[in-house]
């Protein structure tokens, strides 16, 4: 009984994470030469302070004009958005953004890419080239740090862009169908680096991709939009037991997740049998 009270004292004393992003009644609409079209309807979802939440929907349901919102590359409509409780128009500044298209700059070096945020910041350069170099040695990197772009392959490309954006400490992390270019044997790779880095830093993570298996594999919440406009349809906890894509992807929840999602976003999947779900 002592110890059965015990260990209902720490989960009482165990606190829930403040929530880090807050987004609340976010609305879009683009004008177009045929009439207005509502891109995003009344989207509200939150992150907690180093929570992995994705995003997941349809083609066209307004993922990526939400995280161009966030950015504040777009303005939006209608809608709230507070990080650390705080109202902001937007997050510029404040995210790391990484996008399926590494983006790196040709003509400058591996360590130079990955120094870009950093000089923008006006961070000093000696401390910067110090901690660009701990990211690169991380992710298997540093050998390669006086390399071109050209002279990498796809995997290698992404690990900078994601140390580029890891770099500046942003306080919560954006990506965009990262890793849905390459093959899935570096896909798996780059999702462990991605889930061990993040969780031993601490970071907040919004994923937007149409992969499902990597939605449950990397994910503490699945939020599920709507075909245009995208409005909020579900949100799904995946409790798993374990912070590894690859063994999340063995446990015998998994499928059960993945068949849900697929339910919630309408997709017929084949059985062994050869029938439909």
């Amino acid at each position: 009984m002592a110890r059965l009270e015990a260990a209902c004292s720490r989960f009482a004393m165990s606190p829930t994470p403040p929530l880090k992003l807050e987004i609340r009644n976010l609305s879009k609409r683009f004008h177009t030469d045929t009439g207005p079209v509502q891109v995003l309807d009344d989207i509200s979802l939150n992150a907690a302070s180093g929570e992995f939440v994705s995003i997941i929907g349809p083609s066209g349901c307004g993922k990526s004009t939400l995280f161009n919102i966030l950015t504040g590359l777009l303005e939006h409509d209608a809608g709230t958005i507070a990080l650390d409780g705080r109202p902001l128009p937007n997050l510029r500044g404040r995210v790391g953004y990484m996008l399926q298209r590494d983006l790196l700059m040709p003509w400058r070096t591996v360590l130079d890419n990955v120094l870009v945020g950093l000089e923008i910041r006006g961070a000093p350069k000696a401390e910067s080239v110090e901690r660009a170099r701990e990211y690169l040695d991380t992710f298997g990197l540093l050998p390669f740090q006086d390399s071109y772009p050209k002279a990498l392959s796809g995997g290698m490309r992404q690990r900078v862009a994601l140390a580029r954006t890891l770099l500046p400490d942003p306080d919560v992390l954006l990506l965009d169908e990262p890793f849905s270019a390459l093959d899935y044997q570096t896909r798996l790779f780059l999702e462990s680096m991605l889930a061990d880095t993040v969780s031993r830093q601490g970071k907040t993570v919004v994923l937007v991709t149409h992969d499902i298996d990597e939605a449950i594999a990397l994910s503490e919440r699945i939020f599920v939009l709507s075909a245009r406009p995208g409005r909020l349809k579900s949100e799904h906890r995946i409790e798993l037991g374990t912070r590894s894509p690859l063994h999340a992807r063995h446990d015998s929840r998994f499928p059960g997740y993945f068949d849900l999602l697929c339910q919630e976003l309408d997709i017929q999947t084949a059985r062994k049998d050869g029938t439909h779900a």
